[in-house]
């Protein structure tokens, strides 16, 4: 009896590490990072900076741990508010760490199937100083958005939500865990994607095939003070060029593949749709 071969479908985070990946992590030259002197940590996270267009970029273990810098950076006063997506990731899949850990209280928006929020339902929940009520100090965004269906939020969305945000003193943070696919998807420079944004976390596990880790991006203060909070986090790596190398490797040699792996994904929805109406 022939064998059957098993498809692993869970998700694009059990991808192995290729060859490739494995020979540069052998090769990685490393020093103590938590020292600032891990030289294959230091040039990927140039990297990372460069092409999102940000001042600097940090490393870290997880999305979850990125995005908790992030927002922790940000509301740096307990009691303050982030308005974010009632099915957004940091909302429901990251263990409430914004408020337990950060004392950040959460201010949901529904979101809409394409993943957006409205725009004025943003603006009417922005606090206005009132003894009562918890600072607004930032609005966080989702792209793509996993809760719905993978959906990109387009650029001139994410502008008018970062236009909203300056107007109102407020900083944008996007969960772009998977942003370089939403970037082919929509053919937006991931750079300009991003523009608006005062920080971006970007996972390399998921769609770009790194065995671990995320980096967060944003301006210099940002990443400085990023630092510090991955420390008190636990998050501080010593010789984590060997990882950083394994995801230089993932963004070298995957972004130019995310285009057919895209059209792979709708050629095998359209067979799991025929199949799905052939059974029912």
């Amino acid at each position: 009896m022939a064998s059957k071969a098993v498809v692993d479908l869970r998700s694009d985070t059990v991808t192995k590490p290729s060859q490739a990946m494995r020979a540069a992590m052998a090769a990685a030259a490393v020093d103590d990072d938590v020292l600032g002197a891990d030289p294959t940590a230091q040039r990927f996270e140039a990297e990372m900076a460069a092409i999102t267009g940000k001042e600097a970029a940090l490393f870290v273990p997880s999305g979850t741990m990125g995005n908790l810098i992030s927002v922790l950076v940000h509301c740096d006063v307990r009691g303050s508010e982030a308005i974010l997506g009632d099915n957004s990731h940091i909302h429901v899949y990251e263990n409430g760490g914004i408020s337990t850990i950060g004392g950040v209280h959460a201010k949901t928006v529904p979101n809409n199937p394409d993943g957006t929020m409205d725009v004025d339902k943003i603006v009417a929940a922005i606090r206005h100083p009132d003894l009562h009520y918890p600072t607004t100090r930032l609005i966080c965004l989702e792209n793509t958005h996993g809760n719905c269906g993978g959906k990109c939020l387009s650029v001139e969305y994410i502008d008018k939500v970062g236009e909203i945000a300056k107007s109102h003193g407020l900083k944008l943070h996007i969960d772009g865990a998977r942003i370089f696919n939403a970037s082919v998807a929509l053919g937006v420079p991931v750079d300009r994607l991003v523009k608006a944004a005062d920080s971006v976390s970007v996972c390399l596990s998921k769609g770009l095939g790194a065995p671990v880790g995320s980096v967060i991006v944003g301006s210099k203060a940002f990443i400085d003070k990023a630092k510090i909070l991955r420390k008190t986090l636990g998050g501080g790596m010593r010789q984590v060029g060997v990882l950083c190398a394994a995801a230089h490797v993932a963004v070298r040699d995957t972004l130019g593949k995310l285009a057919d792996d895209h059209r792979k994904a709708k050629v095998l929805a359209g067979f799991v749709t025929l199949f799905s109406g052939i059974h029912n």
